[in-house]
């Protein structure tokens, strides 16, 4: 049973196109019966077919109770993006992109348990794009949410290095409530409540098919990786699709962690079958 002093955050990982969106969908009655989360967050960047993310996709993602879609590189794929990123306050890009850059890498939520609390999306910059330092941008934003009496704060955090990763939590360790890797798609057996409180994983892993390569063909991966050849990428969409995240229990109080725990799901044959 969840205590009455915890919220409950439910986070899942990158949503890998069309079967990872239909998988997302089909795990919620009984993932909301079984786990009885407070708030639905999920990394969308990769809805679009496997690419970027469009209206179409944030709106079905709120429709379903999603409070924050979080993102990363891929988040501009898609030329709409530009459009409608503004209109959404819940749907976010990394907070380091530079000054100026539509939309907004935070956003505050008022819960419907009456619990207020902020969601962050960073990226890294370890074989990635050159972009503001993620470790003093996020510690800015925090203090500036702490000022404004937010005591729960979760941070996504969109990297390709373990190292850079596991920094990012030692570094914000007792000023986030939580921080979850995202981007690899591989999820971690690393969950851990760090010194200080805060709730750590290096990566959550994907939502899609589960006979693939991080979500996408095998045969193009091969193509790819083992003759050095061309490829344009798809989504895998035949087998069994699967949902990776986690779970955080955040006390109401002081805004600290007291647990967290990784969960994966396995559906059917999918949506190609």
């Amino acid at each position: 049973m969840k205590s009455s002093n915890v919220f409950r955050v439910a986070a899942f990982g990158d949503i890998i196109g069309d079967p990872g969106r239909k998988a997302f969908i089909a795990c919620l009655r009984a993932f909301r019966e079984k786990w009885q989360p407070d708030t639905l967050i999920v990394n969308g960047e990769n809805a679009a077919h496997g690419f970027g993310i469009t209206r179409t996709n944030v709106e079905e993602f709120f429709q379903y109770g999603v409070e924050a879609i979080t993102s990363g590189n891929h988040v501009w794929q898609k030329k709409e993006t530009f459009e409608f990123i503004d209109k959404y306050p819940g749907f976010l890009r990394p907070i380091n992109f530079p000054e100026n850059t539509p939309g907004h890498g935070s956003v505050v939520i008022n819960s419907p348990t009456g619990v207020r609390f902020a969601v962050i999306s960073a990226m890294g910059r370890i074989y990635m794009e050159p972009i503001e330092c993620p470790f003093h941008t996020v510690e800015r934003e925090i203090e500036q949410l702490k000022k404004e009496g937010v005591k729960i704060i979760l941070v996504d955090f969109h990297a390709e290095a373990t190292s850079e990763k596991q920094m990012f939590g030692r570094y914000l360790d007792g000023k986030a409530s939580a921080i979850w890797g995202t981007h690899t798609h591989i999820q971690t057996a690393d969950e851990t409540i760090l010194p200080n409180k805060t709730a750590y994983i290096t990566d959550i892993g994907m939502c899609g098919c589960q006979e693939s390569i991080i979500g996408m063909k095998i045969a193009d991966s091969y193509r790819k990786i083992v003759q050095h050849l061309p490829v344009r990428f798809s989504p895998e969409e035949n087998g069994p699709t699967f949902v990776n995240g986690i779970i955080v229990d955040i006390d109401k109080t002081t805004g600290q962690a007291v647990f967290i725990s990784r969960f994966k799901e396995v559906f059917g044959a999918g949506p190609g079958k």
